[in-house]
């Protein structure tokens, strides 16, 4: 088998091994691929693989965030556009699409895309052609497309918030990421693999994972999946002293539920039941609008679309609990 480990691909348990073999076998053709999976799973580094396993790996993989495609520019962003096509055009400019030129075109976070982006998506996927804004000549396009989604995009179609046709275009292979929790013992090779990289990045001694915490690593539902695990273990590496990492910060196996059951029931029933609701929503808003600009690193316009919600309602409520929609763009561009 290929060197997976070699492209960050990490993991012995069936369901990761399967999509290993997928990941190989989709290699080998230049059909579209649908990746699908939660937040935090490696779907971008499903489609790095293809495409650096492939025919096309000399040429660019080029990555787009679609949450990051302005509504109004979707088209001159993807298809490039003339000098003079519209005000700001003062020259002519390639787009995403013919940067990728022989290569791989990575659309990230597809559920994101506007009807208007998916309309110009699908008029592209239909026959590989397209013609820059303001431009006379149409273009062929010897691109390959991998798309990924957090999304259950057969839902969103249902609900009509995702087109149908558009959806058949992309799922003509597809990818089904296992989350974290149903890979079994890959959390602990995983967590082993980032602290032998951190100590070559950093120069510090060797460092090994406690029996007690290997439990712990185990029991943790990772809603963040490998991303997750990955910053605690960053973290944890940075901040124990010793040779052996604890990670106290994670509930002992089994101690989770009951702990958390009896732990707050108490604490809501000490209020009226209109206080208590009223402070459970506060708490939900919070968490939702930290997770929503974390994901967007504090853009507002994508997470409104993302949300379902007006931009001037998210921003009231970023406001509301003091989350300042810069402080989540410096963090990223930390990262």
């Amino acid at each position: 088998m290929e060197d997976f480990a070699g492209l960050n691909l990490v993991g012995q348990s069936p369901a990761f091994l399967e999509v290993l073999e997928l990941t190989k076998r989709f290699s080998g053709c230049d059909a579209t691929v649908l990746v699908q999976g939660e937040t935090g799973t490696g779907k971008e580094l499903i489609a790095r693989a293809i495409h650096y396993l492939g025919a096309r790996r000399n040429f660019p993989f080029i990555p787009v965030n679609c949450g990051a495609l302005p509504d109004t520019l979707v088209e001159s962003e993807l298809f490039g556009h003339a000098r003079g096509a519209f005000t700001d055009a003062r020259e002519a400019r390639r787009g995403l699409i013919a940067e990728a030129q022989e290569g791989t075109l990575f659309l990230d976070e597809i559920e994101v895309l506007t009807p208007k982006a998916q309309v110009a998506l699908l008029r592209f996927l239909q026959d590989l052609e397209y013609r820059p804004v303001g431009g006379a000549v149409v273009r062929d396009a010897d691109v390959r497309i991998i798309a990924a989604s957090n999304a259950n995009l057969e839902e969103l179609a249902k609900e009509t918030r995702f087109r149908k046709d558009l959806l058949f275009r992309l799922n003509v292979l597809a990818v089904d990421l296992p989350p974290l929790r149903q890979r079994g013992r890959d959390v602990v090779l995983l967590a082993e693999r980032f602290l032998s990289r951190l100590e070559r990045q950093y120069r510090r001694p060797p460092k090994s994972i406690h029996p007690d915490a290997v439990s712990r690593l185990l029991d943790h539902p990772w809603p963040g999946n490998v991303r997750e695990l990955e910053n605690l273990i960053h973290r944890e590496f940075l901040m124990t002293d010793g040779a052996v990492i604890h990670l106290h910060c994670l509930a002992p196996r089994g101690e989770r539920r009951e702990d958390t059951r009896e732990a707050t029931l108490p604490r809501i029933t000490e209020s009226g039941f209109q206080e208590a609701k009223a402070s459970a929503i506060a708490r939900f808003e919070r968490a939702y609008i930290v997770e929503l600009l974390s994901r967007t690193h504090g853009n507002i316009s994508q997470a409104a679309r993302i949300s379902g919600k007006e931009r001037s309602r998210l921003g009231k409520l970023a406001k509301k609990y003091g989350l300042e929609r810069v402080a989540f763009a410096r963090d990223a561009g930390a990262s």
